[in-house]
């Protein structure tokens, strides 16, 4: 069973500030007279990697023993933190292998080279590449560094909540992608211990919402449509231990439009200059779908990552919405 308590956030975020970037937080005006709401975006797009899984990766190798680090580390994903592992490691100089499905943009491939991991393409989805991921933590002895399902990891998350609320701590409301819900609990438990009165709310798109189901029946339940989406970084199965904690913290599990959801690509580019991965554009998506929880709040939308496929931006951005 997971379990992540506010202060193993507080040290987190103590350990690792002097690794990660203190993203901006930028007022957007067009999308506040848009929405009908207060319109804040916590950039995490602007972390060394591009994305905000950074804290969680960095949060994991900073705890690990001397030994386990002399060892090397191992992780599955579906592109984001296999980079973040790989710029953790080689800011530590541990060897690291990521694993990654057949899926992944070969964007996010060449970011975990770039930093100097070992990359193995494994399997057509996330589980098949965690497979291997586990066989090579067994045949290597590595440390395996887990994308969502793992205290640490969630943590390390955590802390894009504690950087945020300590800038602006009146925020109502606070929408996060949600994919593994490793930054969902991590952002659920840090804001609600900071502030009682707010509301966290997780997103996926009617592409791939396992979520939903999970969330409102208080079970896992994985039998709901996987189809291809804009939000790479959210689609696929989801586990329990996540899905637990979540409803501990967690207000509610808005599942937005996956047009919506490219329109929020589009919408960013144009409005605000920034390149956003769809998970990202959840957030706007949610937001221009009128949910009535949101209108009239001031809301902080966590811009999760920018890693997107450049042909896939260009070809969204080219459609009228």
């Amino acid at each position: 069973m997971l379990k992540v308590e506010m202060k193993d956030i507080v040290e987190a975020y103590g350990r690792i500030r002097n690794y990660v970037q203190k993203t901006p937080l930028i007022y957007s005006p067009e999308t506040s007279e848009r929405t009908g709401s207060e319109v804040w975006f916590k950039m995490e797009n602007l972390q060394p990697i591009g994305a905000y899984k950074l804290r969680g990766a960095m949060n994991n190798i900073l705890g690990m023993s001397e030994e386990d680090l002399k060892c090397g580390v191992v992780a599955a994903s579906a592109g984001n933190h296999s980079q973040a592992v790989a710029y953790a490691a080689k800011s530590k100089g541990v060897s690291a292998v990521v694993c990654v499905p057949e899926s992944t943009p070969m964007n996010k491939r060449y970011g975990a080279i770039k930093h100097g991991a070992r990359l193995v393409v494994y399997g057509p989805n996330y589980e098949d590449a965690e497979n291997r991921a586990h066989e090579i933590e067994a045949e290597e002895g590595r440390k395996f560094v887990h994308a969502y399902e793992s205290n640490e990891t969630i943590a390390g998350q955590g802390t894009v909540a504690i950087e945020s609320l300590l800038e602006k701590g009146d925020f109502d409301a606070i929408l996060v992608p949600t994919g593994g819900g490793g930054l969902l609990c991590g952002v659920a438990i840090a804001a609600k211990a900071m502030n009682p009165d707010i509301k966290v709310y997780g997103l996926q798109t009617n592409t791939s919402a396992p979520w939903d189901k999970s969330f409102h029946e208080r079970k896992l339940n994985n039998d709901c449509p996987f189809l291809p989406t804009c939000a790479d970084g959210l689609e696929g199965a989801i586990t329990w231990p996540n899905v637990e904690l979540a409803l501990t913290c967690v207000d509610d599990i808005f599942v937005v439009d996956e047009e919506r959801t490219r329109e929020g690509i589009k919408w960013m580019a144009q409005k605000h200059h920034y390149m956003i991965e769809g998970a990202s554009a959840t957030c706007l998506a949610a937001l221009f779908e009128d949910h009535q929880e949101l209108k009239g709040k001031k809301v902080l939308c966590i811009i999760t990552g920018g890693n997107i496929d450049l042909d896939k931006f260009c070809e969204i951005c080219e459609k009228d919405y």
